[in-house]
């Protein structure tokens, strides 16, 4: 995945010398979509409308080839004062070969659809830090890791925190991730249930007026059943991510994450290629209309 890496540094680079162009005086963090694979605790002004894509890749299992590409198209709007909705529709990418416990599959398909409710508790403004409670549901007809058909539901809680620790230069945030997951799949009618949680941990830097760059830390913890049953693995990723505000109303957050630890259960192995990737990437585009 070294080529991966250069490709994403080159990414940020571009965008970075592009970026001036567009430069606009800000004052503050907007914590809503500067983080990659984490949310911060902003959810927009009333009357706020965003369209916005995001792309995120995943890669490499424990042999063989696997690549898993997700495309979400979403409309986000803000009815409320501190409270925001996010409607979207995925289609997934899947080419898979030679890898354990996983059928060779190379297709593209309509994966599902997504509604994601975030309600801010706290405006860090006005308080020691921020605080946001989010739920995105979602419902698939392929299995995002497999590809594999069936019926597929979820929803992702997050209770997301951010402060300022410099005043327009720094500022951190920190998710914690609890996923119950359902699958019945058509061949053999065969059904899972599992569960996630997990504690992620993100800082930015203000470099330039309109460009943030920083890193996320991710940690997970993977079970069988919805109710955190029997452990099956763990991991830890790491990346960097960079934030571009492109105009007033464009914005481009790039990310990138590797399983620097993991285990799973039952094993030695210093890295979980059964249950999580060794490579994770995210692109997201976003305007205001």
């Amino acid at each position: 995945m070294r080529g991966g890496a250069r490709r994403f540094w080159l990414m940020i680079a571009c965008a970075g010398v592009l970026a001036p162009a567009y430069a606009y005086a800000e004052v503050g963090f907007d914590t809503e979509h500067i983080f990659g694979f984490m949310i911060g605790t902003d959810v927009g002004t009333v009357g706020e409308r965003e369209f916005q894509s995001e792309t995120t890749g995943r890669f490499g299992k424990g042999g063989g080839t696997y690549r898993a590409l997700a495309q979400e198209v979403e409309v986000e709007v803000v009815p409320l004062p501190n409270f925001r909705i996010e409607v979207g529709g995925i289609a997934s990418l899947h080419d898979i070969t030679g890898v354990p416990d996983i059928d060779d599959r190379r297709q593209f398909n309509f994966q599902g659809a997504s509604l994601d409710l975030r309600y801010r508790l706290l405006d860090r403004e006005h308080a020691p830090f921020g605080l946001t409670v989010a739920a995105e549901l979602h419902g698939s007809r392929i299995d995002e890791t497999s590809g594999a058909k069936g019926r597929m539901y979820g929803t992702d809680f997050t209770l997301a925190f951010d402060r300022e620790l410099v005043p327009n230069f720094a500022i951190a945030a920190l998710n914690l991730i609890y996923q119950p997951e359902w699958a019945r799949f058509e061949v053999a009618g065969l059904s899972e249930k599992s569960s996630t949680i997990g504690a992620a941990f993100a800082s930015m830097v203000r470099v330039r007026p309109n460009v943030l760059l920083g890193g996320e830390m991710r940690y997970f913890r993977q079970y069988e059943g919805i109710g955190l049953g029997e452990f099956s693995g763990q991991a830890l990723f790491v990346g960097p991510t960079a934030y571009f505000q492109l105009s007033e109303r464009s914005r481009l957050t790039l990310s990138w994450s590797m399983q620097a630890w993991g285990r799973p259960a039952g094993s030695s192995a210093n890295l979980d290629l059964v249950n999580f990737e060794r490579h994770q990437a995210r692109v997201v585009f976003g305007v205001n209309f």
